[in-house]
């Protein structure tokens, strides 16, 4: 399957998308010259990129498309905080580039760009690359790359220096040493750099100053301070990749909370990161039975640690993203559902404390049947974008012998509803051509049970020509755009030439 660049989403936005939790040009800089519009945030393509990467000892690249809305949310503050970080002694260099336009294709392919925007971090003139895992407004975008700039680890000397680095409600990892020197520490040191842009990280002298842990311990330890389960945890193997384990599963709660509290939203992506299958129990917190399920699904989350399941308990009030992008109804709570592999759900609705148990047994026994739900087959189907549901997938898009442009989409996606007008112009110019179909799938009321496609955002268009070949339709969001992708890659059915569609013709 191609590689694909999802539109505007990636793993972080599908989960802020998921819950609904989402509510720049040339700078001077280094031998830039600003422009005359007063950008502060670098254009740069696949001719300039590299030599200008080269350059900078950290600078900041934003990944984008045009037509992308949440790129087009982040350009001010982008740009605001550029206009900012210009003035940093030494500045901070922000850039951006069209990772829509053809020629940058490829080099976002290079860089795993799987969703808009994504912004990386590029430090010692591009040998080494992070993830830009940090606020998208200003103030936090300034606060989150003056401290990746800084050294990776900061030397905690005071309790004055606790309270400026520790955030109670964040994880931070500390280093305890007898002396800032010698193997441990350089290890520590290592893995501080390389997992900056995930976590906080302190070194001491003096155990003493930290909030949680043995205060008496000399070291060398390794503190992981959180704001779950046991608080803190101690680790003294300080080999590189057991420093490495030691940090991602401390990080991870037993059971990862969703509510209104934007201080769990990393704990949620984290969760949603994990390619572990992934159980999520929602009910309401204010609920009687909700200390009920809390402490049971707790249990059970416990049990089944380091298995193979991640947990999340959400509350109802703030999960109607999840609703939506499940297909699940209000009165079904409370209600669990488990998702493995992208395409296999098991769901159990109406739940009382004491099922939560005995149910996640059978999944883990492989004894549960695979909930796979679709819409009905429409009795009436003659729009000029025929409406294609789970069970309907494989008559018209697999076994009819046409060439299919299919696309999934969600009901309550901005970008899915000013994509519609443009499918349906491009239907009816194919209204005449018995070998062209254009659909949509709902993908928030049908399970796509098909491995052939690969959807982690919406919309998402496929096109599966009638000799089979699949491929993901990653062009402009136009009409001619995609009819000339259809006419391209289409198969002519016995033609000699394919017939033109109205557009087409018009233009001729």
């Amino acid at each position: 399957m191609a590689s694909r660049v999802s539109t505007c989403f990636g793993v972080f936005a599908f989960a802020l998308s998921l819950f609904s939790i989402v509510a720049v040009s040339v700078a001077e800089a280094e031998g830039e010259t600003e422009s005359s519009k007063g950008e502060y945030v670098l254009t740069l393509d696949h001719s300039n990129f590299s030599d200008t990467v080269s350059k900078h000892k950290f600078i900041v690249v934003e990944f984008y498309a045009p037509w992308c809305g949440h790129c087009k949310n982040l350009a001010p503050e982008y740009e605001k905080a550029a206009s900012i970080l210009s003035s940093h002694d030494p500045p901070i260099i922000l850039a951006k580039v069209d990772a829509n336009e053809e020629p940058n294709k490829e080099l976002a392919s290079k860089h795993e760009i799987r969703g808009f925007p994504t912004l990386k971090i590029f430090r010692s003139g591009g040998n080494s690359v992070q993830d830009y895992n940090g606020p998208r407004e200003a103030e936090g975008i300034v606060t989150y790359l003056k401290k990746q700039a800084g050294p990776a680890s900061a030397e905690i000397k005071s309790v004055e220096d606790v309270g400026s680095l520790i955030d109670e409600k964040k994880i931070f990892i500390v280093g305890i040493f007898p002396k800032f020197s010698g193997e441990e520490f350089e290890n520590f040191t290592f893995l501080a750099e390389k997992l900056r842009a995930n976590y906080d990280f302190g070194h001491t002298l003096d155990a003493k100053l930290l909030p949680q842990g043995e205060s008496s311990v000399k070291g060398p330890v390794v503190r992981l301070l959180k704001p779950f389960d046991e608080l803190f945890v101690d680790s003294q193997d300080f080999q590189v990749h057991a420093l490495e384990k030691f940090v991602e599963d401390a990080s991870v709660p037993v059971v990862t909370i969703f509510n209104n509290d934007p201080s769990n939203h990393p704990f949620v992506m984290k969760f949603f990161n994990s390619p572990d299958a992934k159980a999520m129990l929602f009910l309401n917190f204010s609920s009687e039975l909700s200390d009920a399920f809390k402490s049971n699904y707790h249990d059970v989350a416990s049990l089944y640690k380091g298995k193979g399941i991640s947990f999340l308990l959400g509350d109802l009030d703030a999960s109607k993203g999840a609703f939506q992008y499940f297909g699940l109804k209000e009165d079904q709570v409370p209600l669990v559902i488990i998702q493995k592999d992208d395409t296999k759900k098991y769901l159990k609705t109406n739940l009382e404390p004491d099922h939560l148990a005995p149910w996640l047994k059978e999944y883990m026994d492989g004894n549960l049947k695979a909930f796979v739900k679709s819409e009905p087959i429409p009795e009436v189907n003659n729009e000029p974008v025929k409406v294609v549901v789970g069970d309907s997938l494989g008559d018209i898009v697999f076994n009819s012998g046409k060439n299919v442009l299919l696309e999934f989409y969600a009901p309550w996606c901005g970008h899915c509803k000013k994509l519609a007008p443009i499918l349906d112009e491009v239907a009816v110019s194919f209204e005449n051509d018995a070998d062209v179909t254009i659909a949509k799938l709902d993908a928030t009321a049908n399970d796509i049970v098909d491995d052939a496609f690969e959807v982690r955002g919406y919309p998402t268009l496929y096109f599966r020509s009638a000799s089979g070949n699949v491929l993901q339709y990653e062009g402009g969001r136009t009409k001619e755009d995609i009819i000339e992708f259809i006419q391209k890659n289409r198969d002519k059915s016995g033609q000699t030439e394919s017939v033109q569609p109205e557009s087409a013709k018009d233009e001729l």
